[in-house]
C-alpha cells in the first residue's frame, strides 16, 4: 500500500497506444472473443484478474510473474491458488500483441483491456479504458496473501478493505457483481453448509432449497474441487447475482453477507431492481480500481511471465 497512486488521471488515457499500436484494443477484443468460443468460462477468470492484480501494490502485471529461485509470485497465494487460472489466455494476447506492435503493449494494460472485453463480450457494459501502465518487475506472495479480500469476509470488513483503496461501499458492492460471471469450488462454501462460524451448523441465510441443491452438490467430504456457478446465470453478465442475494441464494458467505449487511443491502436491493445502475457502477468502479498505480520502476515486458533480461 505505500507504493499506490491514485493520480492514474496525470498518468493514464485513453487511446495511449494511438500512435504506437492502434489495433490494440481490437486485438485484445478477437483474442478475448476466440477464448470465449473455445471455453467460455475462461473469460471470467480472466477478468478476475484485474481484482488480483491491482489489489496488490497496484496494476502492474505482478499477478502473471511465475515464481523463480529468488521470488516467490502471486500465482501461489492462498487467495490465488485453485482459483485463478487461464494465464494462457494472457499469452496469447501478448503473442498476437507482440507481432503486431513489438515491446510495445504493457502486460498490465492487457489485464485492464481484456477484463473490460470479459464483460463486454458476455452481455455487460462496456467502458472507455486509461491505458499507459508498466509492468512490475518483481511480485510478492506474501502482499497477496494479506490484502486479498478472502470469501469469509462479512460486508463491514469489505468496506473497510475497499476504503483503503478509495473505494466506496457502492463501489464495493458493485464490483462483487463480478461474481456474476464464472464459478467456484466447492471448497468456498463447506463451511457454509456444514460448519459456519465454528458452529457444526449450516449458515441460517440460506435459502432451504438452494442450501439443499449444494448439499447435493458439495457432500460433506466430497471434492471440494467440484465447481458451481455463484449466480443462476454464470455465462451472462447482468444482474441475476444480485437477484439471487435478495432471494438468499447467494454462494459465498462475503456475497451473501451484502444483503444481510444493513450497510450495504439498499445497493443490493438498488442493483437487483435496475440493471442499467448495477452496470452504470460497475463500469466506474472498475475504471477506479484500474486507477490504482505503483509508484515502483516497471518495463513493458515481453514475456508477462517473466521479467525482460538486461543486456550485459
Amino acid at each position: 500500500m505505500l507504493f499506490l497512486t491514485a493520480v492514474a488521471g496525470d498518468i493514464l488515457q485513453p487511446g495511449f497506444y494511438g500512435n504506437t499500436c492502434p489495433k490494440a484494443e481490437s486485438i485484445v477484443r478477437e483474442e478475448m472473443r476466440k477464448t470465449m468460443l473455445k471455453e467460455a468460462r475462461s473469460v471470467a477468470s480472466v477478468m478476475r484478474f484485474q481484482f488480483h492484480d491491482c489489489f496488490v501494490n497496484g496494476c502492474d502485471g505482478s499477478v502473471l510473474l511465475d515464481d523463480t529461485p529468488t521470488m516467490l509470485g502471486e500465482k501461489l497465494s492462498l487467495p490465488n491458488i485453485g482459483s485463478l487460472r487461464s494465464f494462457e489466455v494472457v499469452d496469447n494476447i501478448k503473442e498476437a500483441l507482440e507481432k503486431a506492435c513489438p515491446a510495445t503493449v504493457s502486460c498490465a494494460d492487457i489485464i485492464i483491456m481484456a477484463s473490460r472485453d470479459a464483460v463486454a463480450l458476455t452481455g455487460g457494459p462496456y467502458w472507455e479504458v486509461k491505458l499507459g501502465r508498466k509492468d512490475s518487475l518483481t511480485a510478492s506472495q506474501k502482499d497477496s496473501d494479506d490484502i486479498i479480500p478472502s470469501s469469509t469476509l462479512n460486508a463491514t470488513s469489505l468496506i473497510d478493505l475497499f476504503k483503503r483503496f478509495n473505494l466506496t461501499a457502492k463501489d464495493m458492492v458493485a464490483l462483487s457483481g463480478s461474481h456474476s460471471l464464472g464459478e467456484a469450488r466447492c471448497f468456498s462454501v463447506t463451511d457454509r453448509l456444514y460448519n459456519q462460524s465454528g458452529s457444526g451448523k449450516s449458515d441460517p441465510a440460506f435459502e432451504p432449497i438452494y442450501r439443499e441443491k449444494l448439499t447435493k452438490l458439495c457432500p460433506s467430504g466430497g471434492d471440494e474441487n467440484v465447481t458451481s456457478g455463484m449466480d443462476a446465470t454464470p455465462r451472462v453478465f447482468d444482474n441475476r447475482y444480485f437477484k439471487d442475494l435478495v432471494s438468499r441464494r447467494g454462494f459465498l458467505f462475503s456475497d451473501q453477507s451484502l444483503f444481510t449487511s444493513p450497510e450495504t443491502r439498499e445497493y443490493v436491493k438498488l442493483f437487483s431492481e435496475n440493471q442499467t445502475e448495477f452496470f452504470n457502477a460497475f463500469a466506474e468502479g472498475m475504471v477506479k480500481l484500474g486507477d490504482l498505480l505503483s509508484t515502483k520502476p516497471g518495463e513493458v515486458r515481453l514475456n508477462c511471465r517473466v521479467v525482460n533480461q538486461k543486456a550485459s
